[in-house]
């Protein structure tokens, strides 16, 4: 079993935290976006879902099935910072 660690993914549910934190920061939710959200992800941009959906492909094959007890980020470089 391995645990895969996305970094933000734009889904539904980040959308609407956008809209929620935007309120309550008195920003707007691309202010929230680019400020809040994606200043500190190196990339600059949200991981794609299908990023994270070929990645979890690959360990769910043959090719990674050494892959094992392993804690993979797929974060933008969230975690080098």
């Amino acid at each position: 079993m391995n645990a895969v660690c996305p970094g933000y993914v734009l889904t539904e549910l980040v959308e609407k935290q956008l809209h929620d934190s935007a309120r309550t920061r008195n920003m707007t939710p691309e202010q929230v976006m680019n400020d809040v959200l994606l200043k500190p992800q190196p990339i600059g941009r949200f991981v794609k879902v299908e990023e994270v959906a070929s990645f979890v492909s690959y360990l769910c094959s043959d090719d990674a099935a050494a892959i094992t007890g392993a804690v993979l980020p797929i974060d933008g470089g969230w975690t080098c910072q």
